[in-house]
């Protein structure tokens, strides 16, 4: 128990999981597993229960410092894309899709308008808002950044980066979840230590849980349908153009024409500008090959579930990747055809943790030759990968404790 942090320091675990995005939603059950603490406080922009998609009751942290704000407390960034997750784009996002799609036609092209609206749904002032600042907890013991990501930090425009960077130097502890995130905040001299993403650790830590929900999720049932296995595949709206769906629809049916294995669709987000149903069900009328299904629950552990007794998985989202990585399982993100010369935060991640032999971020028309790659690899080293990725976060979180405990 990490009782000498303080009898009266309770511990704020910020972070974007007042929105529904698997990553997001996992990080504070690994964080407050790992604190096994008395007092946790879990904070977002927005209060918020996701409770019923198996995430957390999420108090406002503009709430939260007003009400406690000259306490003694300890504050944990618990990861994700934070440091380069701006006001606009973090406001709409905790919006139902129908009113997000209103206020982006309203307010997308008015810069000013848009900050002011932000502003007025989060109570911050912040162009970086899933940073917590010291000014909001003057009487903060500590204030800690475990295993956050950044890639853009150094496109940011210069307010914005100003910002970020201030809010690092005024930080006890940094931890970042890449190499390239790494270099950018040296470059502008500030010291991170390198962590894997908190998500590494979901078998370990979960695996009983995830387990448990086959039968109720329905992934028994798709085990049932297909019983060669099947890839748990997702992606992002972005991908719903016309052609982009048609290639990927292409790439698809070679992957089951040459594996035997069915397509199973699922949604990792729900929160704009994440994924969206109605892309799932026009990629599956184009495909040719009649073994696919979608998955509808949106519940984290059936979507850890899907994933764990998957063949293997293929989509955008990093943390679909990250979830088959600690299940040991074969893996490939693909990158829209917008950002194919870009590093995004799943091409990062990649490039920092995985064994060369994996297949990292690729573009959607090399997607069937990397999935048929990714299913040839040794199982043993995809297993040795997530046990030395899950005691490499063990360590970097001890680190991090251990400097929370001195202040």
């Amino acid at each position: 128990m990490m009782r000498d942090t303080g009898k009266h320091d309770a511990v704020v675990v910020f972070g974007a999981f007042d929105r529904h995005n698997l990553g997001d939603l996992l990080f504070p059950h690994v964080v407050a597993r790992l604190l096994a603490c008395d007092d946790v406080i879990f904070a977002g922009l927005a209060q918020r229960d996701l409770r019923v998609y198996g995430g957390h009751a999420v108090q406002a942290l503009a709430q939260l410092a007003a009400e406690r704000g000259k306490d003694r407390l300890h504050i944990v960034h618990a990861g994700g894309e934070i440091l380069t997750c701006g006001d606009w784009e973090a406001a709409v996002m905790l919006l139902p899709r129908d009113q997000a799609q209103k206020i982006i036609t309203r307010l997308d092209t008015h810069h000013d308008q848009r900050r002011a609206w932000a502003r007025a749904l989060t109570g911050l002032d912040a162009l970086a808002p899933y940073m917590a600042s010291r000014e909001m907890f003057p009487c903060a013991s500590s204030v800690m950044y475990q295993a956050v990501g950044g890639v853009d930090v150094e496109r940011l425009d210069p307010c914005m980066r100003a910002e970020v960077l201030s809010k690092l130097t005024q930080a006890d502890d940094i931890s970042v979840r890449d190499v390239h995130t790494q270099n950018g905040l040296a470059a502008a001299g500030i010291f991170a230590r390198l962590v894997p993403d908190p998500a590494v650790l979901v078998a370990e830590l979960f695996g009983a849980n995830i387990r448990a929900h086959r039968e109720r999720s329905g992934v028994a049932d798709l085990q049932r349908a297909f019983p060669d296995g099947y890839v748990a595949v997702q992606f992002s709206a972005d991908f719903g153009d016309d052609q982009t769906l048609g290639v990927l629809a292409s790439e698809l049916d070679r992957v089951s024409s040459e594996t035997g294995l069915g397509i199973v669709f699922f949604r990792a987000g729900a929160a704009p500008w994440h994924d969206d149903l109605a892309c799932y069900e026009r990629i599956a009328s184009r495909m040719k090959v009649s073994r696919t299904q979608l998955f509808g629950s949106l519940q984290i552990w059936d979507i850890c579930a899907l994933i764990a007794d998957a063949t293997a998985y293929a989509g955008s989202s990093l943390h679909g990747r990250i979830v088959a990585m600690a299940f040991g399982l074969p893996r490939v993100n693909f990158v829209h055809p917008a950002r194919a010369h870009d590093t995004t935060k799943q091409s990062a991640f990649a490039a920092t943790w995985e064994p060369a032999c994996v297949p990292g971020s690729v573009r959607i028309e090399a997607l069937s030759e990397a999935m048929l790659d990714a299913l040839t690899i040794d199982r043993a080293l995809l297993g040795r990968t997530a046990t030395s990725l899950a005691a490499r976060y063990r360590e970097g979180f001890a680190q991090m404790r251990a400097a929370m405990c001195s202040t």
